[in-house]
């Protein structure tokens, strides 16, 4: 039996369709995407921790969900984590059907298993237009036909983190203990801050032979022996990472000069600690098609993002300069220092599942370290 659903923005816009998923009630920041393939790896993004995330590309689900199994490396398979992140999901059409030659299961069955749920049937070409012109701002989605029995599937401390920026998402998403991956040869050890890391960035070190010591969000790394530091990505306004930056500012501050590589969130911690400032973009940047272009040159490149808060490239220090700039609207993409072996990405040169145009910022970066 199909269930009516609505999502109520806070400005009292509503939108009608029908429950997929879990039939429960959440509150969350809405955010859309654009990108036209991958949900399994954004629905596993870190990233998206606390977010609704609207799916602009029409149909979802179609080639269904692959393997959500742990491989040999103690990463994921196919996705970006070990679960779902995002708190709902809203599609235009969700196809019950599904066809692929890797697909273990439908997206329906995969949010149920996860207490995740979705809407579809929303006029998604409206709600979008209307978060560009409005920026981001909460809503809560939420079943109007629930079954007897699905009464307590709706829990207040679920539909109670609507108010987003005040969270910790970092502290909620980055590991709890160190974890350690050593590829069979490795040369170079690099201490990866996780922030709420994907894992496509690990496999990317990985293949490069470097062993990866995966640490918490608010670990203090410096008292570790390494050759290298990656922050990584992660949701949320980077103020919360206090500790984090400190930390790093005290690695930068170190008369052992080693290089130092940021994606995404990890491109606003670094700037932060050299003493740069950050601000919250109008409805962020969360797609694959992103065009950036190398500073100082022409070079430019197509990428996958998704951040909602960027670097105010202004309040750099003398020091550093801008790496990358947003080709749309100007915003910064990346920076470095200009002496020193440091440098970030806004954007996700891992880019899982694509484009692949930036991943030679690992072999970069391996070079550093080299």
């Amino acid at each position: 039996m199909k269930r009516q659903a609505k999502l109520v923005l806070d400005d009292g816009t509503e939108f009608y369709g029908w429950s997929v998923g879990a039939a429960k009630d959440v509150r969350g920041e809405v955010v859309f995407n654009t990108a036209m393939t991958g949900y399994p790896e954004s629905l596993t993004d870190p990233s998206y921790a606390g977010q609704i995330l609207v799916a602009t590309y029409p149909l979802i689900g179609n080639y269904g969900v692959p393997d959500t199994g742990i491989g040999s490396d103690f990463l994921p398979l196919f996705m970006e984590s070990e679960r779902i992140h995002i708190k709902a999901l809203v599609m235009a059409d969700y196809s019950e059907s599904y066809s692929h030659w890797n697909a273990k299961e439908s997206l329906d069955t995969w949010l149920k298993r996860e207490g995740i749920p979705a809407i579809t049937g929303v006029d998604t070409r409206r709600l979008t237009l209307l978060l560009r012109e409005h920026g981001v701002m909460a809503g809560r989605l939420s079943v109007i036909d629930r079954l007897p029995m699905e009464a307590d599937d709706c829990h207040a401390d679920e539909v109670g983190d609507g108010d987003y920026e005040s969270v910790n998402w970092v502290e909620r998403v980055s590991c709890k203990e160190v974890i350690t991956y050593k590829p069979e040869g490795a040369m170079k050890k690099v201490v990866l801050v996780d922030c709420g890391v994907k894992a496509n960035i690990i496999r990317c070190l990985l293949r490069r032979n470097i062993e990866v010591v995966r640490v918490p969000w608010d670990y203090d790394f410096n008292r570790l022996d390494f050759d290298g530091l990656f922050l990584a990505n992660g949701p949320g306004n980077p103020d919360h990472c206090v500790k984090t930056i400190a930390h790093i500012r005290t690695f930068l501050e170190s008369d052992n000069v080693r290089p130092c590589m940021g994606i995404c969130l990890g491109n606003q911690l670094l700037a932060k600690a050299a003493g740069a400032q950050t601000y919250k973009l109008k409805y962020g940047h969360r797609s694959h098609n992103q065009p950036v272009r190398r500073s100082g040159t022409t070079q430019c490149f197509i990428t996958s993002q998704n951040h909602g808060y960027a670097v105010a490239t202004e309040t750099l220090p003398a020091d550093w300069e801008p790496l990358f700039v947003n080709m749309n609207d100007g915003s910064n993409e990346g920076i470095r220092h200009k002496t020193r072996p440091w440098l970030s990405a806004q954007f996700h040169p891992e880019a899982c599942p694509g484009p692949l145009d930036t991943e030679f910022l690992f072999d970069e970066y391996l070079k550093l370290l080299k």
